[in-house]
């Protein structure tokens, strides 16, 4: 038997430390042991890898990560409370486990580990997304990330072109990545139980990934195309201040087009059009 299962329920522990969910923290505790070996297990972990967990709280998805062979684990935990009960892994695993006390939103990850990286977490509700973007803009520096958001979010991370969902974010997270939804848990899995169904998504990033600047024009492009996505993108593009019907023309893409019926590559190819219109007319 591994040390870990020696190791008391989750109940109990939350209870002894008083840890109980901070709504202003977005937490959600996921107490099943065996939901948390799955998403261990779904991330595909080596002995190679150092594994980064965001917001572990009583540390259920840890104490998984812990029992894979996993070359280190480190817990970026920003409520106190939840500290002192992961230094009890730590007591199990000094070596493999550094536990950091932290707002993940204000540090940069690929400082404080060695590659490869992989990302596995439970992410706090309130947060996952400006994560999620934040860590896409540097996507070459991660081999994986299996993140676990609400699953009409996972929806639009996932969705095609055409379909109700597909959006900005199903762009953004596209270009960097080939994500899929690998399963869903129901709000009962969770301590307290949110009012929505979750969903875990594994994310590969594309070999190579795609240039800074052309990312930072996706943004730019996607925010303004689906800012007005009912219009077509004659009008809704305005706001890039550029000759949209040239820009537009340029790119291949006729005018009347909306932006959900853009492919992914459509819009890497108004990206980059647009990327060369500024440069055009800054000279």
């Amino acid at each position: 038997m591994h040390p870990i299962d020696c190791l008391p329920p989750l109940r109990e522990v939350i209870v002894k430390y008083g840890l109980q969910a901070k709504k202003t923290l977005g937490q959600n505790f996921l107490l099943d042991l065996n939901l948390t070996q799955k998403i261990a297990q779904a991330a595909g972990v080596t002995d190679q890898d150092t594994v980064i967990e965001i917001g572990p709280g009583p540390g259920g998805l840890t104490r998984a990560l812990l029992k894979t062979n996993a070359r280190k684990v480190v817990a970026i935990e920003i409520d106190e409370r939840a500290i002192h009960i992961l230094e009890q892994l730590k007591d199990i695993d000094p070596r493999r486990l550094d536990i950091l006390q932290a707002d993940a939103l204000t540090i940069n990850v690929t400082d404080i580990t060695s590659a490869p990286r992989k990302i596995i977490a439970n992410l706090p509700y309130n947060v996952a997304t400006p994560l999620l973007i934040q860590w896409l803009k540097q996507a070459d520096t991660f081999s994986s990330m299996t993140l676990m958001f609400q699953k009409e979010v996972a929806e639009r991370i996932t969705a095609q072109p055409g379909s109700k969902d597909y959006g900005r974010l199903s762009i953004m997270c596209q270009a960097q990545t080939v994500c899929k939804r690998v399963f869903d848990l129901p709000p009962s899995a969770f301590t307290p139980s949110p009012k929505v169904t979750s969903s875990v998504v594994h994310f590969v990033p594309h070999t190579p990934t795609i240039p800074p600047k052309l990312y930072q024009s996706l943004e730019l492009v996607t925010k303004f195309a689906f800012g007005q996505r009912r219009k077509m993108l004659r009008s809704s593009l305005k706001g890039l201040n550029v000759d949209v019907p040239e820009l537009l023309e340029k790119a291949g893409i006729e005018s009347t087009q909306r932006a959900e019926e853009l492919s992914l590559q459509a819009f890497l190819r108004l990206a980059q059009t647009f990327q060369g219109f500024k440069t055009e007319h800054s000279l």
